[in-house]
């Protein structure tokens, strides 16, 4: 285990989130904070940058205009931004930083900026859901 894997977790109990499950081997942490409609975020140590992810919905089998909607939505995010996994079946929230020189008020920072663009889009994405 690395000594920015340590790190991370320590930023994460900090920051007062529940973790819900870690995976060592893979330097990867799962963490929640339902009250801010944070589910699952996958945090994961790969040298040399800290990718953290949410999954935020599958994609409609009729998208619409779903995807210029996305990166209109992106413009307005501090950190990170709405992608699609490798498959482009899942809209997926992702930022990535540096470990190296990472501290607790950039984490927080891109965790936060997670939890905005959900309240700021809840209602958009949850109708793009249910298509």
């Amino acid at each position: 285990m690395s000594n920015h894997f340590t790190k991370i977790k320590q930023y994460l109990q900090e920051l007062e989130l529940q973790i819900a499950r870690e995976i060592p081997e893979d330097e990867i942490v799962i963490v929640n904070d339902e009250a801010n409609g944070i589910t699952n975020l996958v945090i994961d140590c790969e040298y040399p940058i800290l990718v953290v992810e949410q999954i935020i919905m599958p994609v409609p089998k009729v998208p619409g205009d779903l995807f210029k909607r996305l990166l209109q939505m992106n413009r307005t995010l501090v950190h990170g931004a709405f992608v699609l996994d490798s498959e482009g079946k899942t809209v997926i929230f992702r930022d990535t930083l540096q470990l190296e020189n990472l501290d607790l008020n950039e984490l927080e920072a891109s965790i936060k900026s997670l939890s905005i663009a959900l309240f700021e889009n809840m209602d958009e994405l949850l109708a793009y859901s249910k298509k």
